[in-house]
Order: structure tokens, then sequence, then C-alpha cells
């Protein structure tokens, strides 16, 4: 099946129109990852060559030179190139959950334009590495998928505006508080709960963790920069929950009042040297190159109407969460793992 996926791209251009190769920026990423000028036009698909000319090019570009090499020593970036680099992953991971959901969106006009109305199985969901992983397994069953919040996902399935809505619950004492909000949204009698995955949460530090970051309380008695996620998040409840249970008021924590809007873009952040520290998952930490101090495992889990159960989508849905070949996608995410995964749980017995 033929989908959109909307990306961003970045243009250079000057007061004249003069514009740079946009393979400039994945040839910088190629050069980051290896070293080596030869590696990286082979991953960036061009010429040694037209590597060598696009590194001149955007030398002139910028009047700074963008790699440096030495002859034994490969090639590394210089700081202005640095800099492009860590702003086109910031920004790329920020903007992600919007263009997935515009994605989606075309997506499902196209197909239901082509192939007449068809079910479709409506998820409102916090964005997570887990999460983007089902169209690609769902087969025929059409998918809108739209990034937002627990409590608003939840707030949409209670108003009918979508099937299945996303919703994180930490494991253990710190996560009452949010167990408690869970409560006034979710009833038994009309309510279930299925089986997702669960999840490694935790502190994503520079590599080989120079300021021994250890746990929350470092984030208050030393000085550590810290970059946040947004207050509306279930990633930023529970990193409040860490917090007052250890006694730290959110005003010792540098950065707090700082926010990015996905672990991917808090994890760019941190790589990038702009923070000392973020909060969220491993697989954002492991995809940077971060160090990764866990904190808590959280399930993820999806909400639904018990009566929304009897649809024919609902049997596809479940069988794909229960396949082994979504299973083994989620583990071989860092830090992840399926918890019950396609099963259908009593809000009772969870909450």
């Amino acid at each position: 099946m033929k989908r959109i996926k909307v990306t961003p791209t970045w243009c250079f251009s000057d007061e004249e129109g003069h514009r740079l190769d946009t393979n400039l920026l994945r040839l910088l990423g190629a050069v980051h990852r290896h070293g080596k000028l030869t590696h990286a036009a082979e991953e960036a698909g061009i010429s040694y060559r037209h590597a060598w000319n696009l590194l001149r090019q955007g030398g002139e570009f910028f009047g700074v030179t963008l790699v440096e090499m030495a002859r034994g020593r490969g090639a590394r970036l210089s700081p202005l190139g640095e800099k492009l680099l860590w702003a086109e992953q910031r920004a790329t991971a920020r903007l992600s959950p919007q263009l997935d959901s515009l994605s989606s969106e075309l997506n499902l006009a196209i197909q239901q334009h082509q192939e007449g109305v068809h079910p479709v199985l409506r998820l409102h969901a916090s964005h997570g590495f887990a999460i983007e992983l089902l169209p690609q397994h769902l087969g025929e069953l059409q998918l809108d998928l739209q990034y937002c919040s627990p409590l608003e996902a939840l707030a949409a399935l209670n108003r009918n505006s979508c099937d299945l809505a996303g919703c994180h619950l930490p494991r253990g004492a710190v996560g009452e508080k949010i167990r408690r909000k869970y409560r006034r949204l979710l009833k038994p009698r009309y309510h279930r709960l299925v089986g997702f995955i669960a999840r490694q949460q935790g502190l994503m530090v520079a590599p080989g963790n120079p300021l021994g970051i250890d746990g929350v309380a470092a984030l208050a008695d030393r000085p550590v920069t810290f970059i946040n996620r947004q207050a509306s998040s279930g990633t930023r409840e529970l990193l409040d929950s860490l917090l007052d249970e250890a006694g730290i008021a959110t005003s010792k924590v540098n950065g707090y009042q700082i926010e990015e809007y996905t672990h991917s873009a808090v994890a760019a952040y941190v790589a990038a040297g702009m923070a000392d520290a973020g909060f969220g998952v491993e697989a954002a930490a492991q995809r940077f190159g971060l160090d990764f101090v866990p904190l808590a495992t959280e399930d993820y889990l999806l909400a639904c109407h018990h009566r929304s159960l009897k649809e024919p989508k609902f049997d596809d849905f479940l069988q794909t969460l229960c396949s082994s070949s979504f299973q083994e996608a989620v583990q071989r995410l860092p830090g992840y793992s399926p918890s019950q995964c396609g099963c259908v749980i009593e809000i009772g017995s969870f909450l």
C-alpha cells in the first residue's frame, strides 16, 4: 500500500537567491556518525567528489568550514557544522508528531476516495516509538492516528471522538497521582483497557555521564542544566511525581521551565550540548548516542469503550497486537517490551 509521509525539508538561501543542495544536512549527519568522508558519501548516496563539492559550497555559503579534515584523523564536524546538524534534528523531532498526524489524515482521505468507505480505527495517543510501529503492522485496517496528551486522548474517547485512547501508568507508588486522574475518566462499567507495552523512563545524559547524574536529586544539588517535557505530557507528570517523592521543589531544577514536545526532541537537545540532562525513554537516548539512567517503568495502555470490543475492526487490531511480528518489533526498541500486549483488561483490576 502506497502511503504519504510528510517530512520537513531545510532550505538555505541568501539574499541573491542562491541555494545550497538539500543533501548537505544528510551528509553532515553521515560525517558525524562515521568520521570518514568516504563512508559518509556512501551513506548519503552521493559520490566522494560530490561530497567534497557540497562541503566546499557550504563553507563558501556560510563563510565558515563545516567539516574539519586531517590526515590520519578522518573528518569531524566544525562547531557550526554541529550546530546545523543538531538544529535539523531538533526541528525534525519537535515537528514529527504533527507531521505524522497530518500524514495519517491525508492517507485516510486518499484511501477512502480510491477504495470507498472502509472501517477506520481512530487512535488518539501520545507520541512514542511503539505507537509509531502500528501503521506498519495493521495491514488493510485503516488507522486514523492523532497525537495528543493522555488526558486529551481520554477526553476524546469519552466524547466518542476516537475508538482508542493511549494512556501510560507508572508502576508502583510513583504512579498513584496519575492513577487517581484516570479513575475519574475511566469507569469499570463502560470502559476496558487493552495491554500494549511497558517502557523504561529515566534521565538522558551525555556519553559517559561526565557529571555523574544518578537520579532526580542530582538535578537540584549539582550545577546541572535540564530540559523538560511539556506540561500536558504523561512523561512530565511522571517526572513531577518522582521529584515530589524525592522532596525536590521544581524551582530547584535549573531548566525545568524549558520544554520540548517529544522524547527525541529532548534527546537532541541534550546531544547538542544545550542541556546536561533530560527526561524520557531509553530508545530516544540510544538513538542520539546518549547514556541513560533508568528511574521508572510504566505501562502504556489503550483505553476503549466496552461495547467497541464487539466490532470486527477491534478483532483485527487485537490480532495485530498479539502477533509475533509486532511484539518482536517492540522488543527491538531499547527499553521497551510487550506487556499483556493485545489482552483486554478490566479497569478495576488495573486502576
